[in-house]
């Protein structure tokens, strides 16, 4: 599978970087998936689970309790959490 380039931050750090096949985030209106070459977006993230398939070893798990933003743009997806 394809990898596209995945960035979680919060104000204080860098939760995650690196290259991944597929996110699936927590949005307003339920689950969103992510892959290579989709389409630009912006949504409003909630409460919940970030999933992770990366390229090369486990998968990338993180709860998260608050709100935030995910942005698609040109493979690379970035998600903002407050």
């Amino acid at each position: 599978m394809k990898a596209f380039k995945v960035i979680i931050a919060t104000p204080e750090k860098i939760i995650y970087e690196g290259m991944s096949t597929s996110l699936v985030a927590p949005c307003q209106n339920g689950y969103l998936g992510v892959w290579a070459d989709h389409a630009p977006l912006v949504a409003i993230l909630k409460s919940g689970v970030i999933t992770l398939k990366k390229e090369v070893g486990e998968d990338f798990v993180y709860q998260f309790s608050g709100k935030g933003f995910l942005q698609v743009l040109n493979n690379e997806a970035n998600l903002l959490l407050s």
